[in-house]
């Protein structure tokens, strides 16, 4: 049995614990989010499915940290911590950036010869696809207002200067590493692929998100839905549902 990591319980949070569990969903917050963005799906999955959300440095209880400014880096944390935790077959599910930083802990897990089940992939562009982007170049203003664009789950606290002040470290830091993240088409992971995207999201276009078909030798799907770049947050029981089918599947096979 392998050994418990020591920052385990620093970067990887459980709301609804599942020691019982037959698989796990590992979850990747986007830019400026955090671990409890994830709590309702794991209050909303069964016990047979360690839920782990994970927690960036720079935030919440995590604010006094240096943020991280590189996908690698995070990836690699991220991959350090998993390869200690319990063997259980592992799904990944990423919005945003977190589709990201998903995608490279999946491509190091592969190298390790454990596969994952599926990649999900929310609300982000394929990595092979280029655009010029340069939020993490503005000033607070700048980032503020790019928060606002998007109605992510930091634009409630833009009123709030104190609090703006305590998550514009960590803002800056992940948009400098999503925005300076980038593959060719070549790089790619054996397990099946998944992207969900909204139809009206101003950073991933359809056709962009389309493209993560490059970066799978496995099959790939993709959903659209009605919305902007979180359009998850008005579809969660929607995206629950495809999470929840996904497992019942993975249950379904393991039995045959």
């Amino acid at each position: 049995m392998s050994q418990p990591h020591p920052g385990d319980k620093l970067w990887f949070r459980r709301f609804s614990p599942s020691p019982n569990a037959t698989a796990r969903l590992l979850c990747l917050p986007h830019a400026g989010g955090s671990a409890p963005f994830f709590r309702p799906v794991a209050m909303a999955l069964g016990p047979e499915v360690d839920v782990v959300a994970v927690q960036y440095p720079g935030r919440q209880d995590r604010r006094t940290e240096r943020p991280i400014d590189e996908i690698a880096v995070l990836a690699d944390h991220i991959h350090g911590i998993l390869r200690h935790q319990p063997r259980l077959p592992v799904t990944f599910f990423g919005h945003s950036m977190g589709a990201a930083v998903g995608f490279e802990v999946a491509r190091r897990l592969e190298a390790d010869g454990h596969d994952p089940v599926r990649l999900f992939v929310s609300g982000r562009r394929a990595p092979s696809t280029n655009r010029n982007e340069t939020v993490h170049l503005r000033d607070d203003a700048g980032i503020m207002a790019e928060v606002r664009k998007l109605n992510g789950t930091v634009s409630s606290l833009l009123g709030d200067d104190e609090m703006m002040r305590a998550v514009l470290p960590a803002l800056r830091a992940d948009y400098h590493a999503i925005e300076t993240y980038s593959c060719t088409t070549e790089t790619a992971v054996s397990c099946p692929i998944t992207a969900l995207t909204g139809d009206a999201d101003p950073n991933t276009t359809v056709d962009e998100a389309t493209a993560w078909a490059q970066h799978t030798s496995g099959t790939f799907s993709i959903q659209v839905f009605n919305g902007g770049h979180f359009f998850l947050t008005d579809h969660a029981g929607k995206i629950t549902k495809i999470l929840d089918h996904h497992f019942q599947n993975q249950r379904a096979r393991a039995t045959v």
